[in-house]
């Protein structure tokens, strides 16, 4: 989300395909492999800024995947929400990204007026034509997955959702089943359940809560985010490793097996995740709980 320059209309940089191409790098640095987009990021430029580095980065294409998102129209004077037209837009990701085929595509929110049979059709078409490879959702809850898997044949393999140790609900959902703070937690109970029993791979945007735990300034910050980040630094220091491989590391310790999104476009920052894998593998159940209930700011139940 973060290349391509600002987020109005217009004309992709030099300067913002330079920063990209930094990005890309930092990214292949540490084993990142699958570069998410939409084609309404920074209204479109973000894509159009990966196509410039795919052009003058010979053989980079066949070393990764690409996956976009369609379906959230960011002009004011139609509908928000749009699934009626994913062929067309999916067509034009492909010519601003300048390749034949995404990895995957998701379908980036629910649309109220999605019509099932619209959406079968197009992403056949769109598979049959070898323009798409996956297909996957983003921002949906497992009974919407399970709706829309019963009439298209194409296995959906992906929910991209919003996770981390800032927005916990997901982890609350599970913990706060036969308790009455529960009706408070919005979160789509049986999501994870769902997805872990289908094959559908969980991937979390805002995985790092925008560095509320890894050092950027906020203006306020609650007892429980100081008590937090604290704890994410005093393991950093102990782990001998950084703040965000800690972040994303106590996010890849749950079982769900959740791929976080980085959206940064900071090559340093980008580079600080190196060591997230690790972090989650050695991660022990007793520092999970401490940094949940850090961030949870009381006790559970």
């Amino acid at each position: 989300m973060g290349l391509g320059g600002d987020w109005t209309p217009g004309v992709v940089t030099p300067a913002a395909i330079d920063q990209a191409a930094a990005a890309i790098e930092a990214a292949l640095s540490i084993g990142v492999s699958v570069f998410d987009h939409a084609d309404i990021y920074r209204f479109g430029k973000s894509e159009t800024a990966f196509g410039e580095v795919l052009k003058r980065t010979p053989g980079l294409r066949e070393r990764i995947e690409i996956q976009t998102k369609c379906g959230i129209r960011l002009d004011a004077d139609h509908a928000p929400y749009d699934l009626s037209t994913i062929v067309a837009r999916v067509d034009d990701s492909l010519a601003r990204l300048g390749v034949d085929y995404v990895d995957t595509l998701l379908l980036h929110r629910p649309d109220p007026l999605l019509e099932p049979a619209e959406v079968v059709d197009a992403v056949a078409d769109l598979h049959a034509a070898g323009k798409i490879r996956a297909l996957g959702v983003s921002n949906m809850s497992g009974a919407q997955i399970a709706f829309l898997q019963r009439e298209t044949p194409l296995p959906i393999v992906v929910n991209q959702l919003e996770m981390s140790l800032l927005r916990r609900d997901w982890v609350d959902s599970t913990v706060l089943v036969n308790h009455p703070d529960a009706a408070d937690n919005t979160f789509p109970h049986g999501t994870l359940e769902y997805c872990a029993s289908n094959g559908v791979r969980l991937q979390a945007w805002g995985a790092l809560a925008q560095g509320r735990y890894s050092g950027a300034p906020f203006a306020t910050c609650t007892a429980a985010e100081e008590a937090a980040s604290a704890l994410v630094q005093t393991l950093a220091e102990a782990k001998n490793t950084t703040r965000e491989a800690i972040v994303l590391g106590w996010l890849m310790r749950h079982p769900a097996r959740i791929d976080p999104v980085l959206g940064s476009s900071d090559p340093t920052r980008i580079r600080a995740c190196g060591d997230a894998a690790h972090q989650a593998a050695t991660m022990t159940r007793d520092e999970w709980f401490a940094l949940y209930l850090a961030a949870r700011g009381r006790p559970l139940p």
